[in-house]
């Protein structure tokens, strides 16, 4: 709970987090196996560094996998070629070879680029693996299916298959929002990347993630008390039925944790009575073990006539958590804003967004809520200009799916 006490005599609503850590992996041969689509735009935007730092970054990557991990590589521009088709890892020299190789030009299929990848993951699905495609691409979709829309479906239909994509956007000129839909709907990852040198590093880290999967197809059921009404859940899809909450995680990553946040609104109760809020269950596949594991836990919450027990005893970690998510909310807000010309309307809330934060970040004493202030008003000091907020777009866009995703490391 938020706030493990509550004052007593009047109706209110009430916050509660509920966090999954993964285990930890004590070897390499306990981690799960991969099959995974390194899907790289070869446009004609992408030559020169960019194009040779991606290669880099995707061959620095393939020598992470081991023998049992399954790797395809897929280039497009206006059309797609599929380099090496899914395969076991045996000879990543041959593998590397066919990377260094690749030359760019053309325009950006990127729909058909994603197309491909999934169907050369789908070679080898396997629920016992981690099934990812990776899209590095730095310009507009300009050849096939090119809208947000159109590749957010894309994505909720692969995550129906199992199949998560990350999205990572290198530069200026690719579509944020585009990028955005796709690793949402599909529960994957999406950055920005403002620098060619930064593309080592960010394969880097998404391998860490992928080669860190301790546990797939989470599934969160919130039975909620009689008389405590679900209001909603912060920044993740759910399903609220009735007195039932249920929602779904795609993946668990080893010492990572995911959570949740929900909103319930809670009764008037009297002092000194103690009130169950919800009942929550959890299954997942165990990636270590390959069984379905079960978890389960309670929430109460005790009533009291002094304000100061309400204080003294909140969460601190789960009100950072609300704070985040509502001022993520906001910032979305002006982004919004300011697309549909209203700069002024857009400043306000960026404004009163980095106030709130900064009070926030000093009452409960957190260096995260600080930071975001701070990206506030950089936000803000870009909305004037149309080439500066272009560039920072893409930045608010990738804190807003990073604070979004609900992920602490």
């Amino acid at each position: 709970m938020a706030k493990p006490f509550l004052e007593a005599g009047q109706k209110q609503t009430a916050f509660f987090k509920i966090g999954l850590t993964g285990f930890d992996i004590q070897k390499d041969a306990d981690r799960t196996p991969v099959n995974v689509a390194i899907v790289l735009d070869r446009s004609g935007s992408m030559s020169g560094q960019k194009l040779e730092h991606a290669k880099q970054a995707a061959i620095q990557a393939v020598d992470r996998l081991s023998n049992e991990d399954i790797v395809s590589v897929i280039t497009y521009n206006h059309t797609v070629n599929v380099l090496i088709p899914a395969t076991k890892i045996s000879d990543k020299n041959k593998i590397n070879q066919q990377i260094r190789s690749i030359q760019s030009g053309g325009n950006t299929a990127l729909f058909a680029g994603i197309s491909k990848g999934a169907a050369e993951v789908r070679k080898f699905l396997d629920k016992d693996r981690v099934n990812r495609v990776i899209l590095l691409s730095d310009g507009k979709a300009n050849s096939g299916p090119s809208s947000p829309k159109a590749l957010g479906d894309l994505g909720a239909s692969l995550i129906k298959e199992g199949i998560s994509v990350t999205t990572l956007g290198l530069g200026e000129d690719y579509n944020e929002d585009l990028m955005n839909q796709l690793a949402r709907r599909s529960d994957g990852n999406h950055t920005f990347i403002e620098s060619p040198t930064q593309l080592v590093k960010i394969f880097n880290a998404e391998f860490g993630d992928i080669l860190s999967v301790v546990a797939q197809e989470v599934a969160i059921e919130v039975e909620c008390a009689d008389g405590i009404r679900p209001i909603r859940v912060l920044n993740r899809e759910a399903e609220i039925s009735g007195n039932n909450i249920v929602t779904h995680l795609n993946q668990l990553y080893s010492l990572q944790e995911k959570y949740l946040l929900v909103e319930v609104e809670v009764p008037s109760t009297a002092a000194e009575r103690t009130r169950e809020i919800a009942n929550v269950s959890v299954s997942y596949a165990n990636m270590l073990t390959r069984t379905t594991d079960e978890l389960a836990s309670s929430l109460s919450v005790r009533f009291t006539e002094s304000p100061e027990i309400v204080q003294k005893n909140t969460n601190q970690a789960v009100m950072v958590s609300c704070v985040l998510q509502k001022a993520t909310d906001a910032n979305k807000l002006a982004t919004n804003l300011r697309d549909q010309g209203k700069v002024e309307e857009a400043k306000k809330v960026l404004l009163n967004n980095g106030r709130y934060l900064e009070s926030n970040a000093a009452r409960w004493e957190s260096k995260a809520l600080g930071d975001y202030a701070i990206e506030q008003r950089l936000d803000l000091e870009n909305l004037d200009d149309d080439f500066k907020y272009n560039l920072r777009r893409k930045q608010m866009r990738a804190s807003q799916f990073r604070n979004e995703k609900q992920q602490s490391y």
